[in-house]
């Protein structure tokens, strides 16, 4: 028998990066795009390798290529990661692991490193589908905090739960992070949000933007660690936002709301370097009249539309900086 088992993209709406921080955030998954994992009993356990993983190269012009659009480090080492974690965390809790192995093997259409999720969806596409081999159950809960596990604590990257939250419960879910909570259960408080009541939504994305979103991250890390009061300050704002964010979904207050998210980016802009090609993102998309954020780390936005007219304008004067437009599906 063949598992098949996927994950999706994901953006976030309000409050990241406070979601590494304690805070508050909002977010969406995006069935446009999605990691998929095969896994199959085999003789020997072997993680099939993709393109992105292959070390072989016609000449140096297409090495530059490669890394130029999937970076130095392809899927199979998320796979590494991802069951290396979910073997720690099984035997913790007392499982015994039969001697039955398998072969694995993934494929993603998330665009790579441009703030889309697509490291986690394969590392929670993964465990899921190891649950099923194994026949384990992880709580839902707890999931996203062992699918962060494996990328921060095996491969170094500086994230946060929210991605992993959103993938694991998937639809609109608002996502608190108090410390307290966190200490006390070991997760946040996850609230479904009806995607309903969101209003009409825009993501643009360009390709060439593509960056190690921890990298990015690590300068606020540094600062909020040393408790840089600008840096704590605007962290707290950002979680307040996502807070009040909530309120307007309910209330269906899109004017609120659009308000809301370009705070979220003014913000993040006030303690993060945002590039120029980042920076024209979010203006031609406000010079259209929607409202623009990162969906994460940079690379691309989302934001709030009125009609079809300005969604052909969006995507017409979003192309001039080579980005593409998608109406994201969430439900």
């Amino acid at each position: 028998m063949i598992i098949e088992q996927r994950a999706f993209a994901r953006a976030g709406l309000l409050g990241n990066p406070s979601d590494g921080y304690f805070g508050k955030t909002i977010s969406i998954i995006v069935r446009n795009f999605g990691a998929h994992v095969s896994l199959y009993e085999s003789p020997e356990l072997h993680i099939e390798p993709q393109i992105e993983d292959i070390n072989a190269y016609r000449n140096i012009y297409h090495l530059v290529e490669s890394v130029q659009q999937t970076g130095y480090y392809g899927g199979a080492r998320l796979l590494k990661a991802a069951i290396k974690t979910f073997f720690e965390y099984c035997i913790s809790r007392g499982h015994k692991f039969s001697h039955k192995n398998f072969t694995i093997r993934y494929r993603s259409s998330i665009p790579r490193q441009v703030g889309l999720a697509g490291s986690s969806a394969i590392i929670t596409a993964a465990m899921r589908a190891l649950m099923q081999f194994y026949h384990i159950r992880i709580p839902q809960e707890i999931l996203p905090n062992i699918v962060l596990a494996a990328e921060t604590n095996e491969l170094g990257i500086n994230a946060g739960l929210q991605d992993r939250v959103i993938q694991t419960y998937e639809g609109c879910v608002y996502m608190n992070f108090d410390k307290s909570l966190m200490e006390s259960q070991g997760y946040g408080e996850y609230e479904q949000l009806d995607p309903r009541n969101l209003p009409k939504l825009f993501i643009a994305y360009r390709t060439d933007l593509s960056k190690v979103s921890g990298k990015v991250l690590n300068t606020v890390r540094a600062r909020w660690e040393k408790k840089d009061s600008e840096v704590i300050e605007t962290l707290n704002r950002i979680a307040d936002i996502a807070e009040q964010g909530k309120k307007a979904i309910k209330d269906r207050d899109y004017k609120r709301l659009h308000d809301l998210m370009n705070e979220n980016f003014d913000c993040r802009s006030k303690i993060m370097t945002i590039t120029d090609k980042n920076w024209a993102l979010v203006n031609t998309a406000r010079q259209c009249g929607a409202s623009a954020k990162f969906t994460g780390s940079g690379g691309s936005v989302i934001g709030i539309y009125q009609d079809d007219l300005m969604l052909n304008k969006l995507a017409v004067e979003l192309k001039k900086v080579n980005a593409r437009v998608i109406k994201p599906y969430i439900s």
